[in-house]
């Protein structure tokens, strides 16, 4: 199961209260204070990991506390600091307050760090307040409390590819053909109902990202069907693979599927619009396909379209070449610096 979003309770560490204490030691009866300062709680760390892939380990577990600072002791004792509490999150996480909805943090690369709550700082032992005027002070202060929230992680899955269809197109077919993804696929809409992300890996260990969506429906964009959870997944997928069932399943006409496609991204974010982007002719070996091609060609001129069949098995190899060639192109076009 790959879960995208996880609603989190997280507390800081208390600082360690400061210590009242005075030097008994044989022969000084006049030894003075010797409290010592309390530690200061642990933080909550937000730690960005590409090894993770989702957000399972907060769906499950949802309360974390980071460890409070121990109390200062006598002799100038400083009491040990809590351990911060470390959360690896995939990279893609946006962390948003529950109750006000404000972005407060969003971790996208690799070994990225962010301090998300701050642990309270220790208190004073009575040895701080020492002077010329009080040279035997019983005043201590207490630890201070650690912040304290309630978050809601939500992932934007990053991938080099983004695969956009309707139910039933051959979205999970074409994963499971490239990558070492395996969504569960069965003859019904909706088979997909969670983001799945594969690995295309070629001989000269080139390694290209693909996500899998789950399939969209009429009204995605208002939030229908999977909705939101569909469309957040490509906004930051470098290129785009618009999987169109040319065999017309379920007496759907393919040119109108493509057009209702781009009205979803578009209603959703027109941004995504510009996104570079490869009609893929799926199910090619159906009767009536050649007959879908034409008429979508007429209706939707200059696109560029790769025929395949995922089932024979024709057409994968060159769109294999095809999406390596584009997502290098992206990458270089990404890391270049701006003038």
């Amino acid at each position: 199961m790959f879960i995208d979003e996880a609603k989190v309770f997280l507390r800081a560490g208390n600082g360690g209260n400061g210590c009242l204490s005075f030097r008994r030691e044989k022969y000084l009866p006049k030894g003075g204070p010797d409290g010592g300062d309390g530690g200061c709680g642990g933080d909550v760390v937000l730690l960005c990991n590409e090894n993770i892939n989702d957000l399972r380990d907060y769906k499950f577990q949802p309360h974390w506390n980071a460890k409070n600072g121990r109390p200062g002791e006598g002799r100038n004792k400083h009491g040990a600091d809590g351990d911060d509490v470390i959360l690896q999150v995939p990279p893609g996480t946006q962390v948003f307050e529950l109750e006000s909805d404000l972005l407060v943090a969003e971790l996208l690369e690799n070994g990225e760090r962010v301090v998300l709550l701050k642990g309270g700082r220790g208190g004073l032992g009575n040895n701080q307040f020492k002077s010329s005027v009080n040279q035997a002070p019983r005043k201590t202060t207490p630890g201070k409390e650690g912040a304290v929230g309630d978050f809601v992680f939500k992932l934007k899955t990053i991938a080099d590819i983004g695969l956009v269809g309707f139910p039933n197109a051959g979205k999970s077919s074409l994963t499971n053909a490239f990558t070492n993804a395996r969504p569960k696929m069965a003859p019904y809409p909706f088979t997909t109902k969670n983001p799945s992300v594969g690995v295309i890996e070629y001989e000269d260990f080139t390694r290209i990202s693909m996500a899998d969506i789950p399939g969209l429906i009429e009204g995605a964009s208002e939030n229908r069907g999977l909705g939101h959870r569909f469309l957040k997944h490509v906004e930051r997928c470098k290129l785009l693979i618009f999987i169109i069932d040319m065999a017309g399943t379920d007496n759907r006409k393919p040119a109108d599927d493509y057009a209702q496609l781009l009205v979803e991204l578009e209603n959703f974010d027109p941004v995504l619009l510009d996104k570079p982007r490869i009609i893929v002719a799926n199910k090619m070996d159906c009767e009536g396909s050649a007959k879908n091609l034409t008429a979508f060609k007429r209706k939707h001129k200059g696109l560029e379209i790769v025929k395949i069949s995922c089932l024979t098995g024709d057409g994968l190899d060159a769109l294999k070449d095809i999406l390596r060639e584009r997502v290098e192109a992206a990458r270089k076009l990404n890391a270049e610096p701006e003038a």
